[in-house]
């Protein structure tokens, strides 16, 4: 959804910062929503902090709330779908799978299901 809603704006996405901090996600404020979503999967308050004041900076009060928005969203789209049990559809597999394979998560997936 993140990459499509980016193309229709006239930016051209590239997935492989959110592994690698040398290369820019090509959107405005990449830097910063890498870091805030990093600092919230780590879970360390201090780190959050940061983060968040980073964002701020960046995108600005209103553009912080949105970037919060869809961090809580797709976390909360997770949970459900894993505490469910919803499986990967192999569509899904098929369509991301250049995706999955620029972010590592075929190891990912390889690892969980041991």
């Amino acid at each position: 959804m993140l990459r499509w809603s980016a193309e229709a704006y006239g930016y051209r996405l590239d997935l492989r910062a959110v592994a690698d901090p040398s290369i820019h996600a090509g959107v405005p404020g990449a830097r910063a929503l890498v870091g805030l979503v990093d600092a919230n999967l780590l879970g360390d308050e201090s780190a959050r902090e940061k983060a968040k004041h980073d964002a701020i900076d960046e995108l600005g009060a209103e553009g912080f709330v949105d970037a919060a928005a869809v961090i809580g969203n797709f976390e909360m789209m997770n949970r459900v779908a894993e505490g469910t049990g919803i499986p990967i559809a192999p569509q899904a597999l098929e369509r991301e799978a250049e995706m999955m394979q620029t972010l590592g998560l075929y190891d990912l997936l390889k690892s969980h299901h041991r």
